[in-house]
């Protein structure tokens, strides 16, 4: 199969949109690049929804509505259909089940190619039982893959959406009170990219010259960078030009404030970033840097962004 065929990505928000923008600029151009949106985004009158739809299209992205968590599974295999690149794009918002039933979906297709929602960390490294319950289908996902042979497939793992690491909600970084907690020690580490570069990475990987060679059906590891909790205070510091206090969030603690709040999103993902598994690599071993595809690092997105 030649990569340069049609291309279907899910979703157009925060990725789905770096994705898009990436794939239709890039050098080798696809025979067409489409989206899925819900029927309401694409007749939208949000000022700002509409700014968006007129971007896509004066890039040559067509709009084609469709749900995945509303529409059937059969609907969704005849969308599948007329493509031969799915990219997943959707994130955890679409809630549980939709993943699995997208790539059911995507299988029972026979699309040539897919590329899941898995734009994360190394759920494989993490496994079952984690304190992020959102991760147990990301693990059913890569099992029904591993499973067949028809669909060629490939997971992106990106580490923490840069900006996420210094989200005020995340509780790493507190601009205001100059605070930065260290989930489980200072010593543990994380791996950010921006969804601008993640954009760039899969575009290169579904359009490049490297296309097929070494990284189908299997997980692939990209990232911007790669940083350990006393190294944030360090950059926040000399970003700032501030002191910053030191906290530690010890995994004991965010464990007893999750079974006190056992839905609270963030205290998960604390409590799985606390224990330092499976969230963080070396950022000169990744697909990007071995082929020279720089990308932002943490510091130069919080000059960029915070000052």
């Amino acid at each position: 199969m030649s990569p340069r065929q049609k291309i279907l990505v899910i979703g157009a928000g925060e990725l789905g949109y770096q994705v898009l923008n990436s794939l239709a600029k890039h050098p080798h151009k696809a025979e067409a690049v489409a989206v899925l949106l819900r029927p309401s985004s694409i007749s939208s009158t949000d000022p700002l929804k509409k700014e968006q739809n007129e971007s896509l299209r004066s890039l040559g992205v067509s709009l084609i509505p469709g749900d995945i968590i509303e529409d059937s599974e059969s609907a969704l295999v005849s969308i599948f259909k007329g493509y031969d690149i799915v990219i997943g794009c959707t994130g955890f918002v679409s809630g549980k089940g939709a993943q699995l039933k997208v790539t059911r979906a995507v299988l029972e297709a026979k699309t040539p190619y897919y590329i899941p929602w898995q734009f994360g960390v190394d759920y494989d490294l993490i496994g079952r039982g984690s304190p992020q319950d959102l991760f147990e289908e990301q693990l059913d996902v890569r099992d029904l893959l591993r499973s067949q042979t028809e669909t060629r497939w490939t997971i992106i793992s990106t580490g923490m959406f840069t900006s996420f690491l210094f989200e005020p909600s995340f509780g790493v970084v507190d601009l205001q009170n100059r605070t930065v907690s260290a989930l489980g020690g200072w010593e543990n580490r994380v791996t950010v990219t921006t969804p601008a570069d993640i954009g760039r990475f899969t575009a290169e990987i579904v359009l490049g010259e490297d296309w097929g060679k070494d990284f189908a059906d299997c997980p692939i590891f990209v990232g911007g960078d790669t940083v350990s909790y006393e190294e944030v205070a360090q950059l926040m510091e000399s970003v700032t030009g501030k002191g910053m206090k030191r906290n530690v969030l010890a995994l004991p603690e965010i464990k007893a404030a999750l079974s006190e709040d056992p839905d609270n999103g963030i205290l998960k993902y604390q409590a799985v970033f606390s224990q330092g598994r499976g969230v963080a690599w070396d950022i000169s071993k990744t697909w990007n840097m071995q082929r020279g595809l720089y990308a932002t690092t943490a510091e130069e997105w919080a000059r960029n962004s915070l000052v």
